[in-house]
């Protein structure tokens, strides 16, 4: 998809005022997000975003609108999956630290702007990436196939972390110390830290000393904890629109954009998905297969979009008909 530099500035300058909007009015004061509110900012965070699908179909319906249409909802939606599986984390860091749930808005959106830098360099630079890594030309099973050696390597990876995903014990993360995170190990290596919390303030003053308080580790937990899941989430998104990185730019930030509402929302209903990790793991194996097949067969944006909400759909199903039990410890 060709994009001009007007385009970008346009959408970059759309994100940046989105967020100034979010944090002089939302964000201005700390308080304890109810379900309302989160609900209404799901569904214009979720609308805005179809709406963009909407315009990404319009300045591509001469060439390819369909086919970059299904691409940004593909991208979107593996992203916002992805997403709900990382809000278990979350919790937990909110519960390991005992922040205050009137906090939780503030970190999440400090948190939030952390992932938009860190995408931005992990998209770009993997499009460079996989642009410099195709191997010549060569005849497999009959075919000249061009096979690319980063996406290759991507695709047994997301199928080993489908396969892991689908076995994963939940349950050990409940007994997790995130004090030890690389995150909390440098804030408390640059810093004096409190132990005390100061209302929304990342710093404090005791007795006449300068000190961070466990405010600003939690959001260093929370940036290292997104960074983590953005090792699978990136390398899914590539098997959509690899050589694209507008569409995979602006589906990633637009999901990311509405993930703290949607933390909200789900954050006392995040037991009704017990079994979307199985849907989870279903979705990374099939990416990493598409991608590995790439080179052979090409597997639509349509289709893909198919299968992917297909799958989401299901597990969100089979989660609330059939749950998963907690086993008393």
């Amino acid at each position: 998809m060709d994009v001009t530099l007007l385009t970008w500035a346009l959408v970059v300058g759309a994100i940046i005022a989105l967020i100034v909007v979010d944090l002089l009015t939302v964000s201005r004061k700390p308080h304890d997000v109810m379900f309302k509110e989160a609900a209404i900012w799901s569904i214009v965070w979720i609308g805005l975003s179809m709406i963009f699908s909407i315009f990404v179909y319009i300045v591509t319906a001469e060439s390819s609108g369909l086919e970059k249409f299904s691409q940004y909802q593909a991208a979107y939606w593996i992203e916002k999956a992805l997403s709900v599986d990382n809000l278990f984390v979350f919790i937990l860091v909110f519960g390991y630290f005992n922040v205050p749930r009137e906090l939780h808005h503030k970190v999440l959106f400090w948190g939030i702007i952390g992932a938009l830098v860190m995408r931005a360099v992990f998209i770009f630079a993997g499009v460079g990436l996989i642009n410099l890594t195709f191997l010549p030309e060569m005849d497999l099973f009959g075919q000249n196939v061009k096979i690319n050696a980063v996406l290759t390597i991507f695709g047994f990876f997301l199928i080993y972390a489908g396969i892991k995903s689908w076995f994963a014990d939940n349950k050990d993360d409940h007994n997790k110390d995130f004090s030890k995170s690389p995150g909390a190990q440098v804030i408390h290596k640059l810093f004096k830290v409190s132990n005390e919390y100061n209302g929304g303030k990342f710093f404090t003053i005791e007795n006449g000393v300068k000190m961070a308080t466990p405010l600003l580790v939690v959001v260093a937990v929370i940036e290292f904890t997104d960074l983590i899941f953005a090792v699978d989430s990136i390398p899914a998104i590539f098997a959509i629109a690899p050589n694209d990185p507008f569409i995979l730019y602006t589906s990633n930030i637009f999901a990311i954009l509405g993930l703290r509402s949607l933390y909200f929302l789900l954050a006392n209903f995040i037991h009704m998905f017990s079994r979307l990790k199985f849907g989870l793991a279903i979705i990374l194996a099939f990416i990493g297969f598409k991608m590995i097949i790439a080179p052979f067969y090409h597997i639509t944006s349509p289709l893909s979009l198919s299968i992917v909400g297909g799958v989401l759909i299901i597990s969100v199903a089979a989660s609330i008909l059939f749950p998963i039990k907690e086993t008393a410890k």
